[in-house]
């Protein structure tokens, strides 16, 4: 019968493609790509800094399994001798052979010899103590093991966390637009917990488990072979099994981690929000948004938590499944009058492969916790390999100063797919002071933004003393410019070290001198610290205006050749504005400047004014010629501003 079906089967008359077309046939052939290390091949290339704590975790365990196996293989001899089985005999076995029978007789021999001279409470004290000593040398082995993977579970996740955070810091600002804070946040915190939980702690089962499973294998192989190969057609089918679970889990993880990202997103967006949530009574709005992702999340988590819980006491029965197969087909041997298997062997063989469940267990949930970390590992992994834009040339031409003038030609830009910026085309000598006025979303700060390629042309070059930025080093292209944004970008830091920020070694008396310069020094001496006194989360300690005097004073002290000043008097009061004003007066002086402005007092003795509409410079010129357009942009503004005031 075997040989008309493997007859049949090497001539296709039995297929199993249509099994290929199913749901559970794809998730066993996943679960198969697991079987093959696929993911661990992936998750090596992390590892490979710890090869010495690698080799010293298994040198450990190969110790621990051995401690283990000493333990049961005195059981047969002593069923066999401890109650009479059989006869005392001191015969010594003859010479060495590498094999169950030669085994067993010198242990009988050796416990006959404790019998004969000891007595039999004698053995019985032997045997316990070895069995005692050996799970001793199990046990110190087992610590030893696991104490080893404790500097690979810290170095990995310090690891990740350092390339995520230079990551974050080296991505291009068009990454951020598209990207929520929130789940950067996740990626950043919650996916490297995941791995360091999931994937590391599974790290020390997928090691450990196959050396115990090995070496109770060849433990059984040694006590019969026959019933050994009979319960190894089995195990596949299992494996299969529990397989297909762990599968599916990856995909949930994966959607939960995803969740969690919306969650943080949502509570980092309240948390800066706060007081317009307040001003406009929506915290039951807020509330009920955040409680409607929280549920998502929930649900997921939930549909999780049951696969993990159904992992282990699945794996236990069909392990049990195995054994009845195992008491069944080993009891027929026994029993058969022709068998040479005796009742203490299999016995033993029983106590060797119960052994196997606990390692087979723990590599079942270091699967699922394999499947929930590799999920993790690879939302890690869209942030390490995202693509940065802006990248700097070989052997970039380094630039330390700013002497002639700076040029946009034929420059055009967009965000994705509608052009943000036509034809530009602008001079601006050095030290001159020139103004972009316009409507918002005219293209002012991005055109502004390009010159320290935050973001980088689509068409066209910009050109600093005739040279191409993109050809430029970027550190030494951006240290030209000082920026002083109109929402002061602040850390939650000392006022001197947001002064000081970017540089290193700087004295005091220069971070005084550039405080004192930008207004601030007085107001800052009267803080409980005075330099030294904590501004709070993103400046909140701080008045507006404060907090735009504390970024003038940084852009002072860093001394750059060219200004980039976006609105920075638009939400003041009009005691800070002349403050802030005066404070700009003295860091323009000899600077070449682009002004952002929103208030055109602000720039009437600007050198240049450009005006944008629709991302196309449509007027340029003075104040004073401005005005003699009629019907003009800039007089219309000028206007109604006027008006208003």
């Amino acid at each position: 019968m075997a040989d008309t079906f493997f007859k049949n089967f090497l001539t296709k008359n039995i297929t199993f493609v249509p099994l290929f077309e199913t749901e559970s046939s794809t998730l066993a052939k996943d679960y198969i790509k697991l079987l093959f290390m696929k993911n661990w091949i992936h998750i090596f290339r992390y590892l490979k800094d710890y090869k010495r704590w690698i080799a010293l975790h298994v040198f450990c365990i190969i110790f621990s399994v051995i401690g283990s196996i000493c333990s049961f293989v005195m059981i047969a001899p002593f069923l066999k001798l401890l109650f009479g089985v059989e006869d005392i005999n001191v015969v010594e076995p003859g010479a060495f052979e590498l094999n169950a029978t030669y085994l067993s007789n010198y242990l009988n021999y050796f416990l006959n010899n404790i019998i004969v001279h000891y007595g039999s409470y004698s053995a019985l004290g032997f045997v316990v103590g070895l069995v005692i000593f050996s799970s001793l040398i199990r046990t110190l082995f087992s610590f030893l093991a696991s104490s080893c993977l404790v500097p690979i579970r810290g170095g990995i996740s310090r690891s990740f966390r350092n390339k995520m955070y230079e990551k974050v810091t080296k991505l291009p600002l068009s990454y951020f637009s598209k990207e929520k804070k929130g789940d950067l946040m996740s990626r950043m915190t919650n996916d490297v917990q995941e791995v360091e939980w999931s994937i590391l702690s599974s790290l020390e089962s997928f090691i450990c488990s196959p050396i115990e499973i090995i070496g109770f294998l060849l433990m059984l192989f040694f006590l019969n072979y026959q019933l050994t190969l009979f319960v190894l057609l089995l195990l596949p089918i299992a494996a299969l099994i529990i397989g297909s679970l762990g599968v599916k889990l990856k995909k949930s993880s994966t959607d939960a981690q995803s969740k969690m990202g919306l969650m943080l997103s949502t509570i980092e967006e309240t948390l800066s929000g706060i007081r317009i949530i307040k001003a406009f009574t929506a915290e039951k709005i807020v509330n009920q948004k955040f409680q409607k992702k929280n549920q998502e999340y929930t649900k997921i988590q939930m549909r999780i938590f049951r696969r993990n819980y159904l992992a282990s006491p699945l794996s236990e029965f069909l392990s049990w499944v195995i054994v009845g197969v195992i008491l069944a087909f080993g009891g027929y041997l026994v029993l058969n009058s022709n068998s040479s298997f005796p009742a203490e062997a299999f016995i033993t063989y029983i106590m060797f492969f119960t052994q196997i469940i606990s390692p087979a267990k723990k590599f079942t949930t270091a699967n699922y916790n394999l499947q929930k970390g590799v999920a993790s590992l690879n939302r890690i992994e869209e942030v390490l390999n995202a693509k940065n834009t802006i990248l700097e040339k070989e052997n970039a031409i380094k630039i330390s100063s700013f002497a002639h003038q700076i040029e946009y030609k034929n420059v055009y830009f967009k965000y994705l797919e509608d052009w943000i910026l036509h034809n530009i085309n602008l001079t601006i000598k050095h030290g001159q002071t020139i103004a972009l006025v316009g409507q918002s979303g005219s293209g002012k700060s991005t055109m502004a933004d390009m010159l320290p390629r935050f973001y980088d042309v689509n068409e066209g070059e910009i050109l600093i003393d005739g040279k191409d930025i993109k050809d430029l080093n970027i550190n030494n292209l951006r240290n030209l410019f000082g920026i002083v944004n109109q929402e002061p970008i602040l850390f939650n830091d000392t006022i001197f070290n947001n002064i000081a920020f970017g540089m290193e070694h700087v004295e005091e008396e220069s971070v005084y001198q550039a405080a004192t310069i930008a207004n601030a020094h007085e107001f800052i001496v009267q803080c409980p610290d005075g330099y030294h006194t904590n501004i709070g989360d993103r400046g909140n300690n701080l008045s507006g205006g404060q907090r735009t005097r504390i970024s003038i004073a940084r852009a002072l002290l860093h001394n750059p050749p060219i200004l980039i000043l976006d609105e920075a008097t638009s939400s003041l009061d009009s005691e800070s504005e002349k403050l802030v004003q005066e404070a700009l007066d003295h860091l323009m002086k000899t600077r070449t400047s682009i002004v952002i402005a929103h208030r055109l007092s602000t720039i009437y003795n600007a050198d240049l004014i450009c005006v944008l509409q629709k991302g196309k410079i449509v007027e340029q010129g003075t104040h004073h010629d401005l005005l003699q357009i009629e019907h003009g942009i800039y007089r219309k503004l000028y206007e109604t501003q006027a008006f208003q005031e």
